[in-house]
């Protein structure tokens, strides 16, 4: 009786185990935030109603190829993950499970995407999201160790969500769902450069090359971070102007804005002193990128309701 307990509690832990991994694949995380994005565009597209199961499908399925897109990144870097500190634990380089798990990981999760947005949103917004994912995974991944090119090639696909969004809830492109995706994408530049930044001791070991400047922590690349981050503000303002939102979010966004924008000057100040205190100045342009996304999204939100 004692072991029969033992046997189900391992079995249990062990089956515990293996879904962490998988979950761990998919990046929940960032996958939820590219389900916020694409949420986020739908509900500033619509016109009336908003149809809440079209809503509820369209997150899902956004999240579900989010995960498909970065589970085939983990298997594409398997190798190169194993000599990062910040992924050697993964659960493909720490071997927690098999590529083929992980490669039906992949399948599933993208296939179960594309079959709720085929059945609840519209073909285009379909096609948007195979790009997004093909981009992501078959030309940014290996375009990372070839140069800077790659943080531009990236920054497609991340910031294709709201405009995903749009699409599904309109049915088209218009100058809005530009100007959604253009405030994505000019984000992209900060976020990815800090990131890089931070972590530039680890991806140097994979010989990741994002950074601008040559690849290095310099004043240049500081100021290139700056310079998109200013662009965050005109940028921002731009749904006001044609009347997406109103004037409330356009206050929101221009205090997000000025507030990322002073974090980028102390990095360009800390980088001429020395290291320790540049990459203590990148790390919080990390995660000041990471509160001004959602912050701002939800400004336009509140502000059309």
């Amino acid at each position: 009786m004692i072991g029969q307990t033992a046997h189900k509690i391992g079995l249990m832990g062990f089956m515990l185990d293996r879904a962490r991994s998988y979950s761990e694949l998919l990046k929940p995380r960032l996958s939820f935030l590219v389900a916020f994005s694409s949420i986020f565009g739908y509900a500033l597209g619509s016109t009336g109603a908003i149809n809440w199961m079209t809503l509820i499908m369209l997150g899902l399925g956004g999240f579900l190829i989010s995960g498909a897109s970065v589970t085939i990144n983990q298997i594409v870097e398997k190798d190169l993950d194993r000599l990062m500190n910040r992924t050697k634990n993964r659960p493909l380089p720490a071997y927690k499970i098999k590529p083929i798990e992980a490669n039906w990981v992949a399948i599933i999760s993208g296939l179960m995407g594309v079959m709720l947005l085929i059945k609840f949103t519209n073909t285009l917004t379909v096609l948007l999201s195979l790009l997004s994912l093909v981009l992501y995974s078959f030309v940014y991944t290996p375009l990372k160790r070839v140069g800077p090119i790659a943080v531009f090639v990236g920054a497609i696909p991340g910031a294709l969500p709201p405009l995903l969004g749009w699409i599904a809830a309109t049915g088209s492109i218009g100058y809005e769902a530009l100007v959604i995706f253009g405030i994505q994408f000019i984000w992209q530049f900060p976020h990815f450069w800090a990131i890089a930044w931070v972590s530039h001791d680890d991806y140097q070991k994979a010989g990741f090359k994002l950074l601008p400047s040559g690849g290095k922590k310099d004043f240049h690349t500081a100021i290139q971070i700056m310079i998109y981050t200013l662009f965050l503000l005109p940028m921002g303002l731009l749904p006001a102007k044609f009347g997406i939102t109103g004037i409330n979010s356009a206050l929101v966004v221009t205090i997000c804005g000025i507030l990322f924008l002073t974090q980028t000057l102390l990095l360009m100040r800390d980088c001429l002193s020395n290291e320790e205190k540049s990459k203590k100045s990148a790390l919080k342009i990390m995660f000041g990128s990471f509160i001004y996304l959602p912050v701002v999204q939800i400004a336009f939100i509140i502000d059309k309701i």
